[in-house]
Formats: C-alpha cells, structure tokens, sequence
C-alpha cells in the first residue's frame, strides 16, 4: 500500500483577500493532494493529504509562487492523522480567537480589469466598480475578521447567478474576490445635482460628470477610501474657484492624469518616478517641473510658488472612466484632485455627510452606493537620491505592518497634532495608520477613534501601554490619555520619536547609539523651549542632547509661523544686525506691527525661544525675499527650496568667500565643556545673507548657498560626534529633511566621510512617522512622569 502523508500548513500575512485560497486549491489539486483550504482570524489554514513527495513539494514553495498581492510573513506546518477521503475543497471560513492575519491594502484597477473595461463585447463593460481578485479596494470596506464579503460593506449587494458562479469557480479570476460585481447586481453611480441635490436624468452618470467639469464645475467623486474635489485643472477660473471655495491658501493642489503620456512636458520623470506613477499603489507622486513648462495644460493657481507637482495616475475605474476611455468625447486631460473637506477637516466617507460638508464646496456629487467603512486618504510620496521618500503613508500602505528590530508589548502610540498617524504594536509588528490629519477639529478626534477601533478590530491589538508626545498641549496626547482607563502612559520627547523611527525603519537593535540629526518646525523641549533643530545622541532607551541650533525668540507663536518676516527680523536681532529698510523682510512688515515687534522682543513678551531649523528656513526665505505669508504648512521652506534647485552648483559653492558657514560654540552652561551641547549659531549665516541681498545677488543663489551652509552645519557636527562618542551612524530625520535637495546635499557630505546614514524611505520624516519611533521608545525608556496641562510653549504646534 502506497504511503500516506496528511499536514496541517497555517500561512499567516496579507493572505486574505488576495486570492490566496484559490492558489491552495490549484497547487494541491495540480499535485493531486485531498484536503482543504479555510480563512480563519489567524491567517489561512490548509491541510493536505497524498503521497509524501507531493505533501512535500506543496509545502517547500507555497510563499515563493504565492500571488502577487499577498505577503507571506510566516508557513507553519505539521503532520496530522491521515483522514482518507479524496478531492480537494474551499471551506467556510472560521471566525472567533484572536486576530493574527493581515487585511491587504487597497489596490489599483488590474490591466485585466481594465482591458475589460474598455471591451463593448464584455458583460462589465463601463462597469464603473470592476474589480478581481488582484485589485480594487480591500482595507476601506472591511469590516471584520476573517475577510469574507459578509465582512466587508459589500455584504449588501448579493450576487447575480453570473457572479456568484465566477465566485464560486476556482479557475476563475474573480473566485472568492469579496468585492466582485457587475452591473447587475453590484453597487451604483449616481450624479446628484441642484439644490437640493437630486439625481440627474440620462443613462451614463460619468458622461455627464465629464462634461460638467469641461464646463469649468466642481465636483465631489467618492474614491475608495473618502471624497475628493475635482476640477478641470487647465481651466484657471475653476481651479481659482475651488481654491476659494476650500479656503486652501497656496497650498499646492494635487493632480491626475490619464496616462504618465500626459505629464511629461511639465515635469522630470525617471524611472523610479515613473514605477511609483504606474504601479499598484498609485500615490500622489512629487514632481520637479520643468522650468517653463505649464501652458493650457495646468493653470497657475494648482500649484503656486511650488517646485513641484503632485501627480497620481487614476487607481479606480471611476476615474478612468471619468478621464475617458479610448473613443469617449474629449473632456479634461488633468484633473485637480484634492481632498472632499475643508481645510482642517478630515475627508468625508459618509454619502448623507458629503452633501451636508461638501454643499459648499461642489457644484455636484457623483457618488455611489458602496459604504467606505474607515477613511483612507491618498499616500504622497517623492523620490530622493533614486529612492522612494515617503511623506504620507496612507492608501495603498495602510494596514500593512512594519517589521521591528525589538519586540514591544501591545501597545498604542498617539502620534502628533499634525499630520497625526498612530500607530499600533505588538511583538515584532507595528500598525501605521492611514493619514488621520491635524487634530484642531472635532472631527478629526472622532475620525482617530474610530480609526483606531477599526486597526485594534483587524490586528488583534489590545493595547496595555500608551505612548504620547510631552507637549501637555497636544490633543493627541489629551485624548488618548483620557482613555488609558488605568493603563500606563509613557511621555515620549518628540525629537527623540523621530530619530527612534528612522533607528526602526532601518532595523536598528539599539545595541549601538546614533547620531541623529532631528530637524523641524516644534518640538517640545525637555527645557520647555521649542526644540527644532537638534543633534541628538540616542537609542530607544534615552538620548542626550549634543548640540542644537542657538535659541532665538519666537516673537507671538503661531503668528510667526504665518508671518516668516517675523522670524527673519527676531533671527536678525539675536544676530545683531539692524532691520534696515531695505532688506525684504522689513519692507514687508507694516510700519505698527513693525514698532509693536520691536516692543514685543524687547520686553520679551510672549516670546517662548526656539531652536527650530524649521523657522530658521522660514527666516532666510523671508530675508532673501521668496516668501513674506505662508498660508499653509512649511510654505517658506518649500518656496525657499524651489528657488534654490534653479541655482547652479557653483553660484551655491563659491570659492571666492561667498559661501556663507554657521559658528560653533559650546553652550553657556555651568557644566564641563566636554559635557555641555554645542549651539550652531546662525548668525554668520545671516550677516551673509544680508550682504548677498544687498549686493543685488539673486534669491536662487541665496537659498542654494543656505542650503549648502546647513549641509556643511550637519556634516561638520557629525563629525565632531564622531570623534567625542565614536559613532559612525547617522540618522536624518524630522519635517525639514522632506526637503530632497538638502537630503541629498547631507547624504553626500556624511557618506563622503564614512557615516552610515539612515533616511526614511517607507515611514514619513515629518510627523506622520512619528508614532512609531513613540512605539519603540516607550517599550524600552524608563517612565517619565506625565506633564501636566501647564504652559504650552508660544503656543506653536506647528512642524516644518
């Protein structure tokens, strides 16, 4: 009698949802094994029964050949009893224990499914919700554990006999994909117009929609995870129209294009720019435009002052279709595509919500009936030295985890106030969540808790230990400390967080210390200053402070973030130098609010000291003349660093005295000089500034010779770490090195003289990463006792 060999194999990952059951069913029945294949919370569970040599082939390449969409994090296997019987079946999935499988993130439209898009001869032809099981939306709709559609907010849609026999087939490409549908029995487009919004007549919703925006309208378009606003992007009286309407500033909108085809006179694009364009995710993707390069493509108001454009590739059949398909009437070749909300507020999920917030804002809806279970906001990423930066990590990342270098406890890390993300953890798994937002609005508070509820729901995570930033102003912090029903509550320094995430993104065990360079716009310092532009010596159990930028006043808070002039005049004053008429940032400031400044630093009155490189940026941008308001985050320094990529190399570089260098010093302290931090002081910087602008020296070659001194500030600083702890690793990190061109410049300097640098690629350096680098800290940190609801420094929350 022929040997028998029967295993149980549990596969644990992003193994749901991805169509990793029918895998299991083709592979066993191809090697003539009997058995079964289930979903259960723990991940997908398979036992096999056959001939040992076919047990053992099923078994030694099931994650290497598994489908493109699923991550293997682990295949455990074990012989069990034979039982007999023969064929090979899907079962029901099993619910109930603890949930340990990973839910995959929402994933663009297929070729396939597009190929059948555009197919009049195809039953889903135009079907604006065409999906399989290797694409469309996966996180947004699910609701529960294990991931069926009786689990997903497709549950309300029941299969036509046509679809539930290709969900029923293992051979097919749809088999026991949740969201499958069709025109037939699947969710529907609507366009709502009018006051009240009512459903508009004709046969095709998207036609109409098309048309209206090539008539210069503004309309809500539910994606996968929320509402965008969309306008003709070439059309300036809508796109100013919407830019009104949203009360967004200059802050630069986001794009869509048809194809990659259509953006390639108005930007630079690599090869990897062009994968991150073209790939599954489909994030918003930074772009350096070319110089000139606009036309009637893409009016002024998209992206005022900004060096970039922000470009996403459709990832949903609506917008395909939206943007048209081959032989559709011409409409639009880019869209402006921006968050549906109002600035501050998180985007809108809920259909009855969108006509309610967005009334103001859209002319029309076109919407549909498939409920968006958690907001999901898109990513935006950029790339740096020929590698992906990641500055929002949201859709298409967002829930899979991250690896650790070190286990911690169960545990949830609040994030920050702006740009929030938490993240939850567990063992040698960490949770990001998808971008939440700035925590000023009401909304956005209730947006966390739900987000959370919903990550705890599909990671198993039952946090013990809480994690948030010292400031005792943060609402993150208020927040989740006002849940800890009893649990402890770790205060983590914010420029610390940082430079622990990029220490964990890198799989960095703490066994050696780094140098981290942590530069922003605020951070809550252990003095009760605002801390900014700090070197920090550091692992996840504790850091000491090296050297930081000097302090200067920050002259009313929020108000100087707003008003860079105000940063330029306190940063000219703590240097010594006179506010003459003639430099840019006096003539910008009005005569009162010019005596009432000078009063202000004087008497030092609401006037808390910052250390901030992100304010200084601020500073010379105002001083050099590029930017005097900034109406949204970080506006000076992006504008500051748009101006500085037209400069050449040698007008930044010159070797005739021009370039301009920070002074070190040890701080005023009663200490040991070896112990105390070394202050950079700016003010050499200024005084050089100051003499270029007056000379007449162009603001590109101002800002590329700032840059290039606060490149030499950070190599010069790393090594003189280097030389007084013997470290050789450096970490780069905070809001500021957002910035590519001073990244790259750091890069190179540090490598140049053999440091290890670690940047992030995967996790964002601003604040959205910041949770993470909380996680690790307070796993491993001695507990800090709360700070209490006391004075908030400035009263500045803002970052660079």
């Amino acid at each position: 009698m022929e040997a028998v060999e029967r295993r149980r194999v549990t596969v644990r990952g992003v193994v749901q949802g991805v169509g990793f059951r029918p895998y299991v069913y083709t592979r066993a029945t191809g090697l003539g094994l009997a058995g079964h294949v289930t979903n259960t919370p723990e991940g997908v569970v398979a036992e096999v029964e056959g001939a040992p040599a076919a047990v053992s082939a099923f078994c030694e390449r099931l994650a290497a050949d598994a489908p493109p969409l699923a991550v293997v994090d682990a295949v455990d296997h074990h012989e069990v009893p034979a039982s007999g019987g023969a064929g090979f079946t899907i079962i029901a999935s099993r619910s109930g224990g603890p949930a340990r499988t990973l839910v995959s993130p929402d994933v663009a439209t297929c070729a396939d499914c597009l190929a059948e898009l555009a197919d009049p001869s195809d039953r889903r032809h135009r079907h604006p919700f065409i999906t399989c099981t290797h694409c469309g939306p996966r996180f947004t709709i699910v609701t529960g554990l294990p991931y069926d559609r009786a689990h997903t907010t497709m549950a309300r849609f029941p299969l036509c006999p046509d679809c539930a026999r290709e969900y029923a087939d293992p051979a097919d490409r749809r088999f026991h994909a949740q969201p499958v549908a069709c025109p037939a029995c699947g969710p529907r487009l609507c366009l709502l117009a009018g006051t009240p919004p009512r459903e508009t007549a004709g046969a095709d919703p998207v036609a109409e929609a098309r048309r209206m925006l090539a008539d210069g309208a503004i309309l809500a378009v539910k994606g996968l995870g929320g509402y965008h606003l969309a306008c003709d992007a070439g059309n300036p009286a809508a796109v100013a129209e919407l830019r009104r309407r949203k009360a967004r500033g200059n802050k630069p909108f986001a794009l869509m294009a048809r194809e990659d085809a259509d953006i390639e006179a108005l930007v630079h694009l690599g090869p990897a720019e062009r994968d991150l364009l073209t790939g599954p995710v489909r994030p918003i993707v930074l772009l350096r435009r070319r110089p000139g390069a606009a036309g009637e493509l893409v009016a002024d108001a998209v992206a005022p002052g900004s060096p970039d454009l922000g470009v996403m590739l459709p990832y949903t059949p609506v917008h395909h279709l939206l943007l048209g398909l081959p032989g559709d009437p011409p409409g639009p070749r880019l869209l402006v595509m921006t968050s549906g909300n109002l600035s501050g507020e998180p985007i809108v999920t809920d259909d009855t919500e969108a006509l309610d917030r967005l009334a103001r804002l859209a002319d029309a809806w076109l919407t549909h009936d498939r409920p968006i279970h958690v907001p999901c906001d898109d990513s935006v990423v950029r790339v740096c030295d020929g590698e992906v930066l990641t500055l929002r990590r949201s859709r298409g990342h967002a829930p899979l985890p991250l690896d650790l270098p070190l286990p911690v406890p169960a545990s949830l890390a609040a994030g920050s106030d702006l740009k929030n993300a938490f993240c939850l953890g567990e063992g040698r798994k960490a949770w990001l969540s998808a971008h939440i937002g700035d925590m000023d609005d009401l909304a956005t508070q209730y947006a966390f808790e739900r987000a959370e509820q919903q990550l705890e729901s599909i990671t198993g995570v039952t946090p013990g230990l809480l994690a948030v930033d010292r400031h005792p102003g943060y609402r993150s912090g208020r927040l989740v400390r006002g849940r800890a029903a009893g649990r402890p509550v770790a205060g983590v320094q914010h420029h610390h967080a940082h430079i622990a995430s990029a220490m964990a993104e890198h799989g960095e065990g703490g066994a050696r210390k780094v140098i981290g360079f942590a530069f922003d716009g605020t951070g809550y310092g252990d003095d009760g200053a605002v801390w900014g532009g700090e070197v920090l010596i550091a692992d996840y159990a504790g850091y000491t402070r090296f050297a930081h930028l000097a302090y200067v006043p920050l002259p009313g808070g929020d108000a100087a973030v707003h008003r860079p002039y105000r940063m330029a005049l306190s940063h000219l004053r703590a240097a010594g130098l006179d506010w003459d008429l003639d430099l840019p940032c006096t003539a910008a400031c009005p005569p009162e609010e010019l005596r009432l400044l000078r009063r202000q630093l004087e008497r030092n009155l609401h006037c808390v000291p910052t250390s901030s490189m992100g304010r200084l940026f601020d500073a010379v941008s105002s001083l050099a003349g590029v930017c005097q308001h900034a109406g949204y985050e970080a506006q000076a320094a992006i504008e500051l660093e748009g101006a500085a990529v037209t400069a050449s190399a040698t007008e930044a570089r010159a070797d005739d005295g021009a370039g301009y260098a920070f002074a070190l010093r040890p701080a005023e302290t009663g200490g040991h000089e070896a112990e105390a931090p070394l202050t950079a002081d700016p003010a050499p910087v200024l005084a050089a500034v100051v003499r270029d602008v007056r000379a007449g020296i162009a603001p590109p070659v101002v800002a590329a010779r700032f840059h290039a001194a606060v490149a030499d500030l950070v190599a010069a600083l790393a090594v003189l770490a280097r030389e007084r702890h013997g470290l050789d690793t450096v970490a780069l990190t905070g809001g500021v090195f957002a910035n590519t061109l001073l990244s790259c410049a750091c890069a190179r300097l540090l490598r140049e003289r053999g440091f290890t640098v670690l940047r992030h690629h995967r996790v964002p350096p601003n604040d959205g990463g910041l949770a993470l680098g909380q996680l690790m800290v307070a796993a491993r940190a001695p507990r800090h006792p709360q700070q209490g609801e006391g004075h908030v420094p400035g009263g500045t929350r803002q970052s660079a």
